[in-house]
């Protein structure tokens, strides 16, 4: 049954070394929380994330659904929750500075990864765009992809000022190649939990490519799903939906090291018998 731990140290027992990148740097495998004060909180402050490595300038936390990345100060959002913390912790002479490389969906979950230096926001930036970044995410869809596994290719544009993305033909003026590799590893209730790689990292990318195949994912309404998910709230930015991004793969701007961190899995997923995959693996 999966349920990745929470709350575990990351030490000497939970730092498992693998195959270096060409044969110099060492992978280090971490999960959970490094140390006690690295859950995002502060004695009774709770700010809300989960930290899962921290490392100089290089900052992996596990964001939960219904928060934005960023968002127009004064408005909650992960960002402002991380200077939030950074700045009760470490009382810094100056203000906060966090890069934020990449982003993920309001209604999503799981592992992302910051910078709270130039340089090291330099360099992961460069890592995604020359998409060495390796992100593996799960995602409840309603039905069974047929087939089991594949490759999803469509061209996606985003659709001028509004949240939305939407399949359009290649040539079209807008268009962008987006690609995802998937495998199902579990079903139950008619539904399927896919593990889903990313090639390309568009707007709404596995939200829309799922749902354009008529497997929308469950709690996405902004995409077909006829199916709530995660905790009830009549605020719909508040909302989960069942796509969570497990793991995170990138290298380490000062250490050089490959890190790959995973997040738990959100207390409301379902706890099934999964099928074997490279993220269920990881002990």
């Amino acid at each position: 049954m999966e349920k990745m731990p929470s709350g575990s140290t990351i030490g000497a027992g939970n730092t498992k070394k693998g195959q270096s990148r060409e044969g110099q740097f060492p992978k280090v495998i971490l999960w959970g929380c490094p140390k006690s004060f690295n859950n995002g909180k502060i004695g009774s402050m709770d700010f809300g994330f989960s930290i899962l490595y921290e490392n100089g300038p290089c900052l992996a936390v596990s964001k939960p659904s219904g928060v934005a990345t960023q968002a127009p100060p004064g408005i909650d959002s992960l960002e402002a929750r991380i200077k939030a913390f950074l700045h009760e912790r470490d009382h810094p002479s100056h203000e906060v500075y966090l890069a934020v490389p990449h982003r993920l969906d309001r209604p999503a979950s799981g592992a992302m990864v910051f910078a709270t230096r130039r340089r090291a926001a330099q360099k992961l930036s460069k890592q995604f765009e020359n998409r060495t970044v390796k992100k593996i995410y799960w995602a409840w869809v309603a039905g069974t992809p047929d087939p089991i596994e594949g490759t999803w290719r469509d061209s996606l544009r985003k659709v001028y000022g509004k949240p939305l993305a939407e399949v359009v033909p290649a040539e079209h003026p807008d268009a962008k190649p987006a690609v995802l590799h998937y495998r199902t590893v579990a079903a139950i209730d008619g539904n399927s939990l896919l593990e889903i790689e990313l090639e390309t990292g568009r707007t709404h990318q596995i939200r829309i490519q799922a749902a354009s195949r008529g497997w929308p994912i469950l709690g996405d309404f902004q995409y077909g799903s006829t199916t709530a998910f995660g905790p009830p709230h009549d605020d719909e930015r508040l909302r989960a939906i069942a796509l969570h991004a497990r793991t995170l793969e990138f290298e380490d701007p000062a250490s050089r090291h490959l890190v790959l961190v995973v997040a738990p899995l959100p207390e409301f997923w379902p706890c099934v018998p999964l099928a074997a995959s490279p993220s269920n693996d990881i002990k």
